[in-house]
């Protein structure tokens, strides 16, 4: 609830947005971890700018001349997600999900009833498994059943070896050669 459950403000874009840009500068890479159910949709969000933060911040990353991987750790959902996603390449752990909205958002307009949302997340395709055979991700971190402190080494072993290969790909790109394959990547889609 202090946190407005991970719904970043404005300024917490444009915080992002010059973090990445200081990256850039230092010639390092950016990685996003991304665990939101979108941009936090108050009023003083909304005038303070939310959907200009959130333009800004997807340009940003299109146009950042270092690689840039996102991994969505939880749930990605919106033009908040979006906003922290626009990347070389997008992972997912294998219990996260990414959409335009919520199953239960996507419900209660297309259903009329919010009671319906794993119905709606069928349809929607949220899954890491849907979305990398549809080709909007390249990569699934699999994750331990039951995922808690205890086996978390395991998935940082994963990410560390993953994450090396990643580099040792992107980091022999040259800066117009990164954004292009950034770009390609989105227009495909």
């Amino acid at each position: 609830v202090k946190h407005r459950f991970g719904m970043p403000n404005p300024e917490g874009y444009r915080k992002a947005v010059r973090l990445m840009k200081q990256a850039e500068k230092f010639n390092r890479p950016v990685i996003t971890f991304v665990d939101t159910p979108g941009a936090y949709p108050g009023l003083e969000a909304e005038a303070g700018g939310q959907g200009e933060a959130i333009a800004s911040c997807i340009a940003a990353l299109g146009r950042l001349r270092t690689p840039v991987i996102s991994v969505f750790i939880g749930e990605g959902g919106s033009g908040g997600a979006l906003a922290m996603a626009v990347a070389n390449e997008v992972w997912m752990l294998e219990n996260a999900i990414y959409s335009i909205l919520s199953p239960e958002g996507f419900a209660s307009i297309l259903y009329k009833d919010s009671k319906k949302a794993p119905d709606a997340a069928k349809v929607m395709k949220v899954t890491a498994k849907d979305l990398l055979q549809l080709e909007l991700i390249e990569r699934i971190v699999p994750e331990e059943e039951p995922a808690c402190t205890d086996n978390l080494y395991r998935l940082a072993e994963y990410m560390d070896s993953a994450m090396a290969e990643f580099f040792k790909t992107y980091l022999a790109m040259s800066d117009e050669e990164l954004r292009e394959h950034r770009y390609q990547r989105f227009r495909r889609m």
